[in-house]
């Protein structure tokens, strides 16, 4: 399925029906007097948040969703059926904008939350709710009230606890295989993921759920790449685990330089997301002796002032360590936000 996650739609709640103008006349019954009844209530539209969606796919070509228009009411005071509320289902993490203004009308975080958008119109009164004293006989009813429309912009930020970030082939989607059940396309060149993968990691009856973000290059913030798209998604986020390749590296100082250039570029995008809580890897080290991993972990260590961990998700070295880690980092930044 085709990742999607932003999309524009135009939505409208159902009009108000129209109030019923009636008479009683029955045969050997006088002083029939006025009886028609009230219009229905127009439909609304109401977003639903549904944990078994992860794209906004199922908008795509779908430009207007109407909601149901209210009956209008009949004689003998009959009041006329409601309109059908139209319910549509998102992704949880879903935010909704209205484009004119660009107000965040709601945000979608939990399964089943529910939130009307648009209200529809109220039915009309028919002539039997204005008899009175002064006026026995009423020979008109309302008009039901107009529903309301909006353009609005809907806006996928996946809920993930921790994001894996890094340059392109830096083992990413290696890594969420190995720690989860997700199956992402894995490849020996760069750009293989396009999109983000969602899994969900277990230690001991606990559970977190991961996201890989395509990777990241210089110059991402101006464009270049296909990362920048996806950084909205990490936004969320409890911590990062930011994955470097050092078997692509002769020199430990480039390895550095490539941290550096992440960090930068997530500076760009949101300079919040810089004090985000951060695992530091090294990947791929089979490929390495332990001389070479020991240097390389320890100026890095030197010079970005961070625990680093030398990870494999092919051999599985350290992915409990890993997996451990980022369970506690998640509790840590749950207990220090309560």
């Amino acid at each position: 399925m085709k990742f999607i996650d932003e999309v524009n739609v135009e939505i409208a709640s159902g009009n108000g029906g129209k109030g019923c103008v009636a008479f009683r006349r029955e045969k050997y019954v006088p002083m029939g007097g006025p009886d028609g009844g009230d219009g229905g209530n127009g439909g609304s539209i109401i977003f639903v948040g549904d944990e078994g969606l992860n794209t906004l796919m199922h908008f795509r070509g779908l430009k207007t969703f109407r909601a149901e228009d209210g009956h209008k009411g009949a004689g003998s005071n009959m009041n006329g059926p409601n309109g059908e509320n139209l319910l549509l289902k998102v992704p949880v993490g879903t935010l909704v904008y209205n484009t004119e203004t660009n107000e965040l009308i709601c945000d979608i975080t939990e399964h089943g939350q529910e939130y009307i958008v648009c209200e529809g119109g109220r039915g009309g009164k028919g002539n039997a709710y204005f008899k009175s004293s002064t006026n026995q006989t009423p020979r008109f009813a309302q008009m039901g009230e107009p529903g309301v429309s909006y353009h609005v912009h809907l806006e996928l930020k996946l809920l993930a606890d921790i994001a894996l970030i890094g340059l392109p082939n830096a083992g990413k989607s290696t890594l969420i295989s190995a720690i989860s059940a997700a199956r992402p396309k894995i490849a020996d060149y760069p750009f293989t993921t396009l999109e983000p993968n969602l899994g969900v990691v277990s230690v001991h009856e606990k559970t977190l759920v991961v996201t890989d973000v395509p990777g990241l290059i210089e110059g991402a913030a101006e464009g270049k790449g296909l990362g920048i798209k996806f950084l909205k998604h990490i936004e969320r986020t409890s911590a990062l685990v930011h994955l470097i390749d050092c078997s692509m590296f002769l020199e430990e100082f480039e390895a550095v330089e490539s941290y550096m250039i992440i960090r930068e570029e997530l500076g760009k995008f949101n300079p919040e997301l810089l004090n985000k809580k951060e695992i530091v890897c090294l990947t791929k080290i089979d490929a390495m002796t332990e001389e070479e991993i020991e240097k390389f972990r320890s100026t890095l260590e030197e010079q970005i002032d961070r625990k680093v961990l030398p990870i494999s998700g092919v051999s599985g070295r350290n992915i409990d360590v890993l997996k451990q880690l980022m369970i506690r980092t998640k509790e840590e930044v749950n207990n220090g936000n309560e």
